[in-house]
This record gives structure tokens, sequence and C-alpha cells, in this order.
């Protein structure tokens, strides 16, 4: 297995739950720690920037949250200054073509995803880890 840590990041804790089961029984990776709130996620990445064994292997990142949405997490991810690559996956439940054509602004953002997650969108995203790395 590549993928040791995902990060989930989501405000609404109904679908982390699901997303963590869903994601548990796929192994699509060993440990996965979630964050309601994208500051506090971005705060962790900035505390362990320059330890690539405590940084996670992918991100699934919601849009729309309170304080901080998805596109600030974004612009503020690209600032940081880390070693190691990290796959950024969009999971959210907009289907604006807005939203679709502002993500492939973000060279970090590997895959835009609708929810709900499946275990068929998991699988694509273990593809593109597989092919990316």
């Amino acid at each position: 297995m590549k993928n040791k840590l995902t990060y989930i990041i989501d405000d609404d804790k109904l679908t982390v739950k699901l997303m963590s089961i869903l994601i548990s029984k796929n192994k699509f990776c060993e440990e996965i720690q979630s964050y309601n709130n994208a500051q506090h996620a971005l705060e962790e990445l900035k505390k362990n920037e320059f330890d690539n064994e405590i940084l996670p292997d992918a991100i699934l990142l919601d849009l729309n949250m309170p304080m901080m949405d998805g596109w600030q997490f974004l612009d503020e991810f690209i600032e940081l200054s880390l070693k190691k690559e990290i796959f950024i996956f969009i999971m959210t439940s907009s289907i604006d073509p807005a939203d679709i054509e502002k993500a492939k602004e973000y060279q970090i953002v590997k895959d835009y995803i609708e929810k709900p997650i499946t275990a068929k969108k998991l699988d694509i995203l273990c593809k593109l880890i597989g092919e990316i790395n």
C-alpha cells in the first residue's frame, strides 16, 4: 500500500464518518485523520512541513465549508514549503461547471470527485496515485 495517511477535510460529520468507513473497508490507506475545519488541517501541515513521515499522502478536500473553504485552503497550501508530494482530491457535492474549471487551475489537484464517494471512485483515486508515483 503506497498511501499510508489520508486527511479528510470536510465540515459534514456524517460525510466524514461514511467516507472513513468506506476508505477503511477498501484499504485505501492505513490511517485517516479528519478535520472539520480546513484551517486546523493547514496548521497541522505547517507544523509538520519538514517531516515527510508525518505528512499525509493524500487529502480529500471538500470545497464548501465555513471559516475557510476549500479554495482558500488550496491557496494557502501552495504557499507551504513541502518537500513531499501530496495528492489532493476535491470531494464535493458541487456540480457547478465553474468549480470544475477552477479546480483545473490548481496543478496540485489531481481529480475532482462528486459526492457521494463510492468504492469505484476510491479505486480510481488509487490508480491515479499509482500512476503518478
